[in-house]
């Protein structure tokens, strides 16, 4: 047995030297990836107090130790109650105390601001709340002031440095003039792959057996999801932007936007023949397709597919990479690019553990 999980078989109060608690709302390929990480010696000052997927939940110590934990959760334990993971988290007598959400749940977002107003920290990586209704995000920046601290590194490029150094920019007194770039890791990975030489629903189902989309593709192919951190950024930066100001021009055509996923995934292939002429088009012109997020200095901001030229710095992505080129009022000349991974569960739990570890 580890050192960290010899620690998580001690009783709570017998370990008043741990300065940090956390309860993990949400079990599945980035919650899971965050406990693998609660087993290193990253995690030394971190003592998982309660765990929980959508029905059930842990608060037993012994079980939290467990390398298992987030199978045995499939069917065992306490039936999911917030109130009993709170009530681990007061009852742990650590300086610091987290809820970590790595869901993608709305509900378990909109309690994010009543959290912090209650003095507990809430790390993210859900964008429901800061990506969503313009009134929750004024919520959220209210709790913030009055209550505890937020961790969203998570909610933008699976933890790459978009936001840290966008706070830091303002921090000095810069300010964010237009904003352009490639949010999403499973779009990114889409267009890098698709040059007219293997039908485009061929490509989709490949990426979905890797894992690079969502269950249901259309998560992805309609844009919401890169519209959501297009917001997060915006707001970050200071534009007040509702959900409806954004224009976004998603992939999925209309016949296919109600069917139940099996369907859906069955009829891929109509997406085949728009998608070619566009690609053919765009060929012609000596450009490429990518999904890009822009924003422009007025505050107009659009997600959709367009032609760029080879030259530009999104025609030469690789794999899931994301890109965020950031033009301020003093890197003007040329942007501040951010570039790297955008997908994948272990560098977004990273981006978990480094926002909780931040708060000690």
């Amino acid at each position: 047995m580890s050192a960290v999980l010899a620690e998580r078989t001690v009783a709570p109060n017998v370990r008043p030297n741990t300065s940090i608690a956390i309860v993990l709302l949400g079990t599945g390929v980035v919650g899971g990836a965050l406990l693998k990480l609660l087993n290193t010696p990253a995690a030394a000052s971190v003592r998982l107090v309660g765990a929980a997927n959508s029905r059930r939940q842990q608060t037993d110590p012994t079980s939290l130790a467990s390398r298992s934990l987030r199978e045995q959760l499939n069917h065992q334990g306490d039936t999911r109650d917030n109130a009993g993971l709170l009530a681990a988290l007061d009852a742990s007598g650590a300086a610091v105390r987290v809820i970590v959400d790595a869901t993608a749940s709305a509900p378990l977002a909109s309690r994010h601001a009543e959290w912090l107003a209650r003095g507990y920290h809430v790390v993210t990586a859900n964008k429901a709340l800061a990506g969503g209704e313009l009134t929750g995000w004024r919520a959220l920046q209210a709790a913030v002031a009055h209550g505890g601290r937020y961790g969203d590194s998570a909610t933008v490029g699976a933890g790459l440095p978009v936001l840290s150094t966008l706070r830091r920019l303002r921090s000095c007194g810069d300010a964010l003039l237009t904003l352009e770039g490639v949010f999403s890791g499973s779009l990114s990975w889409l267009f890098n792959q698709y040059d007219g030489s293997r039908p485009f629903s061929e490509l989709l189902r490949e990426a979905r057996q890797l894992g690079y989309t969502e269950p249901d593709p259309r998560s992805d192919l309609s844009g919401e999801d890169v519209a959501r951190k297009l917001l997060i950024i915006a707001r970050n930066a200071g534009f007040s932007l509702g959900t409806d100001e954004v224009d976004v021009q998603g992939l999925v055509p209309e016949p296919l936007r109600a069917l139940d996923t099996e369907s859906f995934l069955a009829r891929l292939e109509e997406l085949d023949a728009p998608l070619a002429k566009l690609h053919a088009e765009a060929k012609s012109r000596g450009c490429v397709l990518r999904f890009l997020a822009r924003l422009n200095q007025r505050g107009r901001a659009r997600v959709g597919l367009v032609e760029v030229p080879l030259s530009h710095p999104a025609a030469r992505l690789y794999g899931t990479d994301n890109q965020f080129a950031l033009t301020t009022t003093r890197y003007n000349t040329q942007p501040l690019v951010i570039q790297g991974p955008g997908a994948g569960p272990e560098v977004t739990a990273q981006a978990l553990l480094g926002d909780v570890l931040a708060l000690a």
